[in-house]
């Protein structure tokens, strides 16, 4: 059995797969009869499709959240410093960052199926390097590789989607889903983690390992083989070293700028080095009769907004868990655990809305969808102004945390369909891996500022002006919004 269409076949249920391009532009052309997508009914090789699209979502976003629970047992263990052990997560975020653009446009040229299906077996490879590690040097290593792996097998898990579900009420519908399982993996990765932690911090590499062979078998399986192109694959080397070498060292530099200093010379140098990359990047695309990235692509004004708008509200909302965690864990000593079930409503919100995102979007359009889900930050960030001595659970915490979840479901599913409406089919890859780039630098910076903001953190009124700086992440996102309808 396949999920793709047999020679001769034409989709049904308004369903267009990868090797059926032309049925993307005939659902597109009939967009206006397009049912509503309370009404849309998919077989089940689509379902399929999408819970292994989804599901490779859910394990990139699990592995980046539990580990943060397991940093003070992996130290213990290997008796080393804080600042060593922070690369434990530091690591993967810099492979990811670093890699996500690449992997988007390797995705377009090489074929999404084949590397989804490499980048899980090298995630499932490594994920028992880690689980065995005997220092923490290989264990850092081993993080650094997955999140290498993440940064192709999460743009490849998306631009499949978008290829395979036609725009509109059906797309929707799946992204609804889709960043139901995203979200779903952050938010429960501290509770499982904890949870694995109290048996054996190794548990938490070894649980990523059977999901990614099943999503890895389930893919060969189930997902039709990438069409052939008509011509050969020609790889932009010098944009391809350039582009990576300036994401790698400018996520780098933010993920350390914490602990050597924003003017440090190093941190200076850094951000110059990475700026005199891209530009090098930029440059070679221009002149390159084949460039990693159709610079064209920018003239999308949708997709152009949704990044910035992704970039900042990310940053905002990494802010926001990295303030909840400093209030809670270091100033009021609760566990993990704890912090997990304060952020549990926002889980909940985003498992009550994630489904019903596609119906919402479809009759309401994304704009409105996306501003009413922006909105939500603002409020959500004035309560945490109000944080005093002892931890208000119902009337600033919870509060906060349901405002949370309703923002971040509405916002990132509406952002992601956004930023990929109007992409052609083989720039979809590229377009997922802008908005998985945005989202991840947007949260590094955010991170950064709030941190720099608050420094030392050690008494609750340096607390106050990082919640400012998320404060008015979350403005800046709905000016971002607001500006582009009137432009």
């Amino acid at each position: 059995m396949s999920v793709g269409l047999n020679p001769g076949e034409t989709p049904r249920d308004g369903v267009a797969l990868p090797a059926a391009a032309s049925a993307i532009e005939a659902a597109s052309a009939t967009n206006a009869s397009a049912p509503r997508d309370d009404r849309v009914r998919w077989p089940a090789r689509s379902w399929i499709a999408l819970l292994i699209f989804s599901g490779v979502i859910l394990l990139d976003g699990l592995d980046i959240s539990m580990i943060a629970v397991a940093i003070p047992e992996i130290q213990r263990e290997f008796a080393i410093s804080a600042a060593t052990a922070q690369w434990f997560v530091s690591a993967y975020i810099l492979a990811f960052g670093g890699f996500l653009l690449l992997g988007g446009r390797c995705a377009d040229l090489f074929g999404r199926r084949r590397v989804l299906v490499i980048g899980l077996a090298v995630f499932a490879l490594v994920s028992v390097l880690g689980a065995f590690a005997s220092d923490a040097g290989l264990l850092i290593v081993s993080r650094f590789v997955k999140g290498m792996a993440a940064g192709f097998t999460g743009p490849a898990a998306m631009s499949l989607l978008t290829t395979t579900f036609a725009e509109g009420p059906h797309r929707n519908k799946a992204f609804g889903i889709f960043n139901l399982f995203e979200a779903s993996g952050y938010s429960s990765g501290l509770l499982i983690g904890g949870l694995l932690a109290a048996l054996d911090w190794r548990y938490i590499f070894i649980l990523p390992i059977p999901v990614a062979v099943l999503l890895l078998l389930a893919a060969l399986r189930f997902l039709p083989p990438d069409p052939p192109r008509s011509e050969p694959v020609r790889l932009d080397l010098g944009g391809a070293l350039t582009l990576v070498g300036g994401m790698l060292l400018l996520v780098f530099t933010l993920v350390s700028a914490e602990h050597v200093g924003w003017i440090a010379p190093r941190t200076i140098a850094g951000f110059v080095v990475s700026a005199l990359s891209l530009l090098g990047f930029y440059l070679i695309e221009r002149k390159s009769r084949h460039p990693l990235i159709r610079l064209g692509i920018f003239r999308n004004r949708g997709l152009v907004a949704a990044n910035l708008s992704a970039a900042l509200l990310y940053g905002g909302a990494m802010g926001f868990q990295f303030l909840i965690a400093l209030y809670l864990q270091n100033l009021h000593g609760w566990q993990p655990w704890q912090m997990a079930l304060v952020l549990l409503p926002a889980g909940l919100m985003v498992v009550i809305l994630g489904p019903k995102l596609g119906a919402a979007i479809s009759r309401f359009g994304v704009d409105k969808v996306l501003l009413v889900g922006l909105l939500a930050f603002v409020p959500c960030y004035l309560l945490m102004l109000r944080i005093g001595p002892q931890p208000d659970l119902w009337t600033v915490l919870l509060p906060a945390s349901v405002l949370w979840g309703v923002g971040f479901a509405l916002s990132i599913s509406a952002l992601m369909v956004a930023g990929t409406n109007g992409v052609d089919d083989e720039e979809q890859g590229l377009a997922a891996g802008l908005l998985n780039s945005s989202l991840q630098v947007g949260g590094a910076c955010g991170l950064a500022v709030v941190t720099a903001a608050i420094a030392p953190a050690t008494q609750l009124s340096m607390l106050v002006p990082g919640v400012v700086v998320i404060l008015v992440f979350a403005v800046l996102t709905l000016l971002a919004q607001l500006l582009r309808k009137r432009g």
